[in-house]
């Protein structure tokens, strides 16, 4: 999957792409929790899609920055039901994702985070947060009954 923009000579132009960025998460978490997982989720992204990061950023000091992602990173919020709904349609259509289930708010690092998941099957995972990325028809269907988050 590439990200591309408009073809342009205009600078001021707004950049378009054609995959998409997107964070699904459950609509009962407390704000700490949707920070959390948010954070989480879509720190994996980057690993798999190494074309959804941009160029390091510098302020006009010269100091240096990490880069970051190239596009915007859309928040939905959804059901439990929801999240189930459009796990099961990113599995299906084989789009990269990162998954955070209720679990792993128990546990304080990546092994035991991994072997959290590792012990559910998938139909059973209790998912509170996924992000997922590809094309934009593609992410807007594994989407679709979940809103914007507010």
């Amino acid at each position: 999957m590439r990200t591309t923009t408009e073809t342009t000579t205009d600078e001021s132009a707004p950049v378009r792409f054609d995959t998409k960025i997107a964070v699904l998460l459950r609509d009962d978490l407390e704000t700490w929790q949707r920070l959390n997982v948010t954070a989480f989720v879509v720190s994996g992204l980057g690993t798999l899609a190494p074309e959804v990061i941009g160029e390091p950023y510098a302020d006009a000091d010269g100091t240096a920055y990490l880069p970051m992602f190239r596009q915007p990173v859309l928040v939905f919020e959804g059901t439990k039901e929801t999240l189930t709904t459009a796990h099961g349609r990113a599995l299906s259509r084989a789009l990269p994702r990162a998954v955070f289930t209720s679990d792993l708010f128990g546990t304080g690092n990546d092994r035991d985070n991994r072997a959290a998941v590792r012990a559910v099957g998938t139909d059973q995972l209790d998912l509170v947060g996924m992000a997922v990325y590809g094309p934009r028809n593609a992410v807007d269907k594994v989407l679709k009954g979940a809103r914007m988050h507010h």
